[in-house]
């Protein structure tokens, strides 16, 4: 049993004749009697019967019509996803990434990709540097959106792709003492904290933010999210990507202030692939477009990807 044969099935019926439908089909007559014939043997009868230049169905053939069709359908809804896989507009998108990374950049880019790309499952893993790692190699994701360069004790071999970098910048309540300077110093910082929200933004703190951290009388290391939060509620000050608190920068909840006797600090992030993958799927080359225009937009896009 093929396609073909439960075609001209299929055709025959709406037609209501052996001849209309071969011709519709652009066949023979005797090549489409062939197939009907082929398809009752593998049946086991006759699907029609002839009397007076008229066919009709028989029982067998009225009950077996139905399934014909949903098979030519499923057949039909499957070449159309597999055209559709072929230009990415189907597939399945697979990224790990950092958690500090989820919200920006990642989420922008994914929405702008969904929205180009709806038949597209999307599947998205957060978590720690060394998880991201570890799904990476064991193939349950295809890309990692991590901290970069990787120095992971798993010593893997990862291509970057994509490299961002953003600055982190000194965020206090716009409330606190350090809010009315216009700019502070790194013992400023340590003495007024109360306490300083040492939040991760590498894979190891920042050396700079280490020294303050050092000198500070009160610290809590604390996951980006719950720093933020906390910064919204007035207590403490820290180092924070600036998308990670825009909204309220924008509103006036919280101030950057500039520290005059310290370089800036930046967060570089990439999104990478296992070294041994040679390739890059469909969807994932297409996401990368989308997240490559999100970060230029955003100037987050590193000179070295430029």
């Amino acid at each position: 049993m093929d396609v073909d044969q439960l075609i001209a099935f299929d055709r025959i019926v709406r037609e209501g004749s052996f001849s209309r439908a071969a011709w519709e089909l652009h066949i023979a007559q005797p090549t489409i009697s062939a197939r009907i014939q082929a398809l009752e043997q593998e049946v086991g009868g006759p699907l029609f019967t002839r009397g007076n230049r008229r066919i009709s169905l028989t029982a067998l053939g009225a009950s077996f019509l139905p399934y014909a069709r949903r098979a030519i359908d499923v057949l039909a809804e499957g070449a159309a996803a597999a055209r559709e896989a072929q230009d990415g507009q189907r597939g399945r998108l697979t990224i790990g990434v950092l958690g500090s990374l989820a919200g920006c950049p990642l989420a922008p880019a994914l929405a702008q990709f969904q929205r180009s790309h709806p038949r597209v499952e999307c599947y998205v893993r957060a978590g720690s540097h060394q998880r991201m790692v570890e799904l990476l190699c064991d193939g349950v994701v295809e890309l990692g959106l991590i901290a970069w360069p990787c120095i992971d004790p798993l010593s893997v071999e990862l291509t970057p792709l994509l490299k961002l970098s953003e600055p982190v910048v000194l965020i206090v309540p716009a409330r606190h003492p350090l809010a009315q300077q216009h700019s502070v110093t790194q013992q400023d910082v340590a003495d007024q904290a109360a306490p300083l929200l040492l939040v991760r933004w590498w894979q190891s703190t920042h050396a700079g933010v280490a020294r303050i951290a050092a000198r500070a009388q009160s610290v809590a290391n604390v996951p980006p999210e719950t720093a933020r939060q906390m910064l919204l509620e007035g207590v403490g000050v820290g180092f924070f990507t600036r998308t990670q608190l825009a909204d309220a920068l924008a509103a006036g909840q919280v101030r950057e202030v500039p520290i005059a006797d310290m370089l800036p600090i930046t967060r570089e992030s990439a999104l990478v692939r296992l070294a041994r993958q040679k390739q890059v799927s469909i969807v994932g080359s297409q996401f990368i477009a989308e997240l490559r225009e999100v970060a230029a937009r955003s100037s987050l896009l590193s000179e070295a990807t430029r």
